[in-house]
């Protein structure tokens, strides 16, 4: 007969991953977020209705906050955070030792009514930035980062990895499309530099990149990355400036990622997109961060591109921490939210 070891914890719950009620990363819920007391705050975006191709983005959200389970179920017994077996660093300790990471919930999406969502959305990112968290977004297709990149009130410059420029003209009045984010962004008043990164479609029609250059946007596409590294990107960024981080999922190669609905041969390792927000993240203050295009719907059975978007967001949050968090104002006074 086997004797069992007395653990003194054996009392607390266990919290497998596919236990309990899915918030990132376990961590508290803000049913108000005027109220918020945090560090990260996570916002789901499930809105779509800018993709062109795919639905499926809305789902992104919830998926990722189910993956995220996965993170605090690895650690039983163990210290809270996250330890790099690479470096021998802990991650986010602090943070997940005092709740500090909190779930705010999803923008209200108004189906049909997209000025009403992302008017939805800015006020959410508005009032968490009034709180002083800094945003961790989840779409939903990439036409999310414009009306949560409005809700600055100070100047930002704008980091964007994607395959593709974003850079679609306003042909016959779309102009809230998943592929004219950063053109929009471009008109911001706050938005003082532009950098892109991991530009490769074939698809790209020459003359979105000659508007964004003739803009004044930088643009590096998979193979400047791939020969220069992180240091060219962090050669391209304003060091006086903090900096918003836009990830589209299909930056990375397509064999990778198979959740998006957009993939693109010839796209980085996630080492390569890692360790570039990681440099970003240790040596510029990041104001806030979204990931998009993850897409369930076009998933694996074992939701390998939820996954890894889930620990793509731990990693960077924890390269956050590390530097030492600041706050950052909103664009105005936020607007009371509705219940």
């Amino acid at each position: 007969m086997v004797t069992p070891v007395e653990n003194p914890s054996s009392t607390t719950r266990l919290d497998l991953a596919f236990t309990g009620i899915a918030t990132f990363l376990r961590g508290p819920v803000c049913a108000d977020p005027a109220s918020l007391d945090a560090d990260f705050a996570f916002i789901g975006f499930p809105c779509d209705e800018g993709s062109g191709w795919l639905p499926g983005a809305r789902l992104g959200p919830r998926r990722v906050r189910e993956l995220s389970l996965r993170f605090r179920s690895c650690n039983t017994g163990g210290r809270e955070g996250f330890w790099d077996i690479n470096s021998g660093e802990r991650f986010l300790e602090e943070e997940m030792t005092e709740n500090r990471i909190v779930d705010c919930g999803d923008v209200d999406v108004i189906y049909t009514n997209v000025d009403a969502t992302w008017q939805n959305a800015t006020d959410l990112v508005s009032t968490v930035l009034d709180r002083g968290a800094t945003p961790i977004v989840v779409g939903g297709d990439h036409a999310a980062t414009y009306p949560v990149l409005r809700a600055y009130g100070q100047d930002v410059q704008f980091l964007h990895f994607d395959a593709h420029l974003d850079y679609q003209p306003f042909v016959h009045g779309v102009t809230q499309s998943h592929g004219n984010p950063v053109r929009l962004a471009h008109g911001l008043p706050t938005v003082r530099h532009i950098v892109q990164v991991g530009m490769r479609s074939f698809r790209t029609p020459e003359h979105h990149y000659r508007d964004t250059i003739a803009d004044g946007n930088r643009v590096l596409t998979t193979k400047d990355y791939l020969r220069d590294g992180p240091e060219r990107v962090l050669a391209e960024l304003d060091p006086n400036l903090p900096v918003y981080i836009s990830v589209d999922l299909d930056v990375l190669d397509a064999a990778i990622v198979p959740g998006v609905a957009t993939p693109e041969p010839g796209g980085l390792d996630y080492e390569h997109l890692r360790d570039v927000l990681a440099a970003v993240s240790r040596n510029l203050d990041v104001c806030g961060l979204d990931i998009v295009e993850l897409n369930p719907m076009v998933d694996t059975p074992n939701q390998i591109t939820s996954f890894l978007c889930a620990q793509l967001l731990v990693e960077t949050m924890g390269c956050i921490s590390s530097r030492g968090r600041k706050s950052f104002a909103p664009l105005n006074p936020p607007n009371p939210l509705k219940g």
